[in-house]
Order: structure tokens, then sequence, then C-alpha cells
């Protein structure tokens, strides 16, 4: 199933996404206390496509794939390096990412994003799948000279965290198997990133009991898995397009911001 949040008519409903992206069957409910189709289909090209989750708590996993630790030049860390975005950095499939008036290099990392279903405490690995409700694409855009900053006293919140800085979308995909999902971010149409989320340092369900362990997941969380190498810049004026197998593409533009 492919579950998709979007508006019609100004009003907000979760639906499924119709193989062919014939249309969406429009539901009651949520995904988190059940979904009923009421019978309505809506055409795509009526509606507005919305993140598919309504202020989530974000978690990111850095430094998750070793081609991107080898081209940070850092060493493999020897404990899972983990940092949050806020709620309000969330946009959806075609919303912009602001670029920063005061921004000099901002990357974009195209990231598999593994949404909770139900509140997970202290989570096997072999248990993790019943706890997640399913995958979609991410970008954890970064501002990469604030980041270097904070991160040099021991912090990481500005740098990661500010609106704009973390589209998700289109659609949750359900029932599927993130071991070798293919991962490609393109730029303007250019191939950026290529990647198998095999190449996960700590794959998924290792990540799911992770963080369970030190604290409570709870349903509507977005965890945001790393990102392969390729990352890069981006400037107003350009468009981010990551595609994950089985889920869909994520295409955001890039404007400046205006004060």
């Amino acid at each position: 199933m492919r579950i998709i949040r979007y508006a019609a008519e100004g009003v907000r409903h979760y639906g499924e996404l119709l193989p062919g992206d014939a249309g969406i069957a429009r539901c009651e409910g949520d995904p988190f206390t059940g979904l009923s189709p009421t019978g309505h289909v809506d055409d795509i090209g009526d509606v507005v496509v919305l993140a598919p989750l309504e202020e989530p708590r974000i978690f990111g996993f850095a430094y998750n794939y070793a081609s991107h630790v080898d081209e940070t030049d850092r060493e493999v860390p020897e404990v899972p390096v983990c940092f949050m975005k806020p709620s309000t950095a969330v946009i959806g499939p075609g919303d912009a990412i602001v670029f920063p008036a005061d921004g000099e290099l901002i990357h974009f990392e195209g990231e598999l994003v593994v949404v909770i279903g139900k509140r997970a405490r202290r989570v096997k690995p072999s248990e993790a799948h019943e706890y997640i409700l399913g995958y979609t694409c991410g970008n954890d855009v970064s501002d990469r000279v604030v980041q270097r900053r904070e991160s040099a006293f021991g912090t990481l919140l500005i740098g990661k965290g500010q609106d704009t800085f973390a589209p998700l979308g289109p659609v949750v995909a359900t029932e599927l198997d993130p071991s070798a999902l293919t991962l490609t971010t393109r730029v303007n149409g250019a191939v950026t990133q290529s990647a198998s989320t095999a190449d996960l340092l700590l794959a998924v369900p290792d990540i799911v009991s992770y963080l369970s362990r030190y604290l409570t997941l709870l349903p509507g969380d977005a965890i945001m898995t790393g990102t392969p190498s390729g990352v890069g810049p981006i400037r107003p004026g350009d468009e981010v397009e990551v595609e994950i197998e089985g889920i869909g593409v994520l295409r955001n533009p890039v404007v400046a911001e205006s004060l």
C-alpha cells in the first residue's frame, strides 16, 4: 500500500495511491489508528500532495554509509551518531527548499526514511518490522558551514534543522523490504547519488532497536537512515529529486529566502 496525504478542495485526507498513479482512493481515519476506504476516488491532478506525516519528530543517523564516511574523510563512528530535526523543518513534494539569506554552502542528502507505526520501547532487531508502518523518501538538507561550527562544540541543530530542511514524500510505502532498495538522487536531472540500502552500516532493524533502547518511539516518528556518497551543493533555481525503489520520487525546487 502507498499511503498518501493530500488536500482536496482545502480539506486534508489520507488515501491509497492506486497502481499507475491512476487516482487516490480516499480514506477515513489515519494510518496509525486505521484507514477505511470511503469509496471516493480523487484524481491526483486535482489535489495538492502534502508531506506524508504531519509535524513528525525526526531522528537522523549520520555517517551510516561507508562511502559517505570516506568522502567526509572521517573514521567509521564507534557508536551511531544521531541528531534530531524539528517538525517545522518538514515540507512535502513540490514544496520549496528555502536557501537561507545568509547561507553559504547548503547540501542535499538523499535518504531512506523509516516511519514508525506504533509506540516502541526496547525493541529487538528481529521484532522491528512489527513497529514500522512503512518507508518514504527524505532529503536531509544541511547548512555545512553552520553544521561544522556546531559540530566542533558537540552540537548539531541549526545546521540540520532550519525551516524546509526536511523534505519528505511522496508516499509511505508499506510492506516494503528495506534491505536492498536502490536510492538515486538527481540535481537538475543529473544523477549525483546512486546506492543501495544494502550498504547501510546500521541496517533498518538495528536503527529502530538502537533508538528504542534509549527512548520511546511514537507513531508518526520519522527516522532518516543516513546518506550515501555523492552529497553536494544546491543553489536557488535548482531542483532536487530523491527516488527510492518501491516508493517513488520526492521532488523539490530550491528558492532564495525572501526577507
